[in-house]
């Protein structure tokens, strides 16, 4: 998110008891240690908080395997936050504590039927928000955000997605005009207008990375391209987060973050 003088509110979800059941698209399964994940997402907080964002956290559900990856069930803008359709059916129960906890601060809508999206796969730079048209979110979900957007001054661009589970996966905004990216992954063509940091290629899944004003949430299993982050002269701080990745979580995928 970019730098304000406005508070931020971070919603975020304990970790389910259920996260070994968790749905996976592109990893194999492996166990998962539930502590160590419990910690892992705990520290996180504590990161958020540490950066000046008030945290608000949601009760675990334990017939939710993948609930404490908020960030898949909305897309929060200025104006509004878009409640969204998850592509896995599994989790569509998890919307309505996200769209309580987000409607005392925003307006809502909802992407409907025959629609679906992921939150992972909506990447906002500015005025411009790419969607990535992945396994999870389809192109009737992409037009809906298009109809919801655009009366807001929104411009929205699908773009292609392959080899992971969603565009932010692939690429996240890391300052004003500068993206993190694993080429592989997506199209680069189409984020020509702006500066790439390319992952080092030895860290394929190093492209997530979580922006709160000037600070970089990072995870720590990925030194290389953390080094390419800092030589652009990017504020790091460093978490653990590889045991939510057994479930194809990343440092965005854990929070939604709300300016007010």
């Amino acid at each position: 998110m970019p730098a304000s003088n406005r508070s931020l509110i971070a919603v975020t979800r304990d970790v389910s008891a259920a996260l070994e059941r968790c749905e996976l698209t592109h990893l194999p399964r492996t166990r998962i240690d539930l502590t160590r994940a419990r910690a892992q997402h705990d520290a996180y907080e504590r990161c958020l908080a540490e950066a000046g964002c008030r945290v608000e956290r949601l009760a675990a559900d334990d017939t939710m395997p993948d609930s404490v990856f908020v960030e898949d069930i909305a897309s929060v803008f200025d104006e509004l936050a878009v409640i969204a359709r998850p592509g896995a059916e599994s989790r569509r129960a998890e919307t309505p504590a996200i769209a309580a906890a987000l409607g005392r601060h925003r307006r809502l809508r909802c992407i409907e039927s025959p629609g679906t999206v992921d939150g992972g796969d909506v990447l906002v730079a500015g005025r411009r928000v790419f969607v990535g048209q992945s396994g999870r979110t389809n192109a009737a979900g992409i037009d809906q955000m298009r109809q919801i957007l655009g009366p807001f001054g929104y411009t929205v661009q699908g773009v292609g997605v392959t080899g992971c589970l969603h565009l932010k996966s692939a690429v996240t905004t890391v300052a004003d005009g500068l993206l993190l990216m694993n080429r592989a992954w997506t199209t680069a063509d189409e984020f020509r207008d702006f500066t790439i940091v390319d992952v080092d290629a030895a860290e394929p899944f190093a492209a997530n990375a979580l922006r709160l004003g000037d600070l970089i949430v990072f995870p720590a299993a990925f030194p290389r391209t953390r080094e390419r982050l800092e030589a652009h002269g990017l504020r790091i701080r460093v978490v653990e987060a590889d045991e939510l990745a057994k479930a194809e979580g990343g440092v965005t995928c854990c929070s939604l973050i709300v300016a007010v």
